[in-house]
């Protein structure tokens, strides 16, 4: 898993809208809250999106963004964001390559462990959370970035 300190790697994965994004297209505007998350509809995935989500308009204006990323589908992801009405884009990682770079594959290769860093313009890694089964410490990146 990687570390506080650390430089984020590049990807490019592909979107809800089926568009190709990469980190660094996305990193040098403002800091960026990148979390990973088991899967779609799942409730404490669904609850966590959904805050992220409300506090969404705050994350714009101070300029930051946030990014979820999961081994669904864009499909899935597409569904996902229009019945939660989720304003930031959901990355697919359905062979889970971003997942193994980032250190937050599950025990055995199994699932998706809940994993959020907040990320500098320069893709260098502020803070990280790891709470496998509860949403709230990560939700409170997003108070971190609104009160800097």
């Amino acid at each position: 898993m990687l570390k506080v300190g650390e430089t984020a790697p590049d990807f490019s994965l592909e979107n809800q809208q089926g568009e190709t994004v990469t980190l660094s297209s996305l990193a040098g505007e403002g800091d960026l809250i990148l979390y990973f998350y088991p899967a779609d509809f799942s409730p404490v995935c669904t609850a966590e999106a959904c805050t992220f989500r409300d506090g969404y308009d705050g994350i714009a204006e101070v300029g930051a963004q946030i990014i979820g990323i999961s081994p669904q589908s864009a499909a899935s992801h597409e569904r996902f964001a229009k019945a939660n009405k989720i304003p930031f884009p959901l990355l697919a990682d359905p062979r889970k390559k971003v997942i193994r770079q980032y250190g937050v594959n599950g025990p055995m290769g199994l699932g998706v462990r809940r994993v959020t860093y907040l990320l500098g313009p320069d893709r260098v890694i502020k803070n990280r959370v790891v709470s496998d089964f509860f949403a709230g410490s990560h939700t409170a990146v997003m108070k971190q970035v609104l009160a800097s």
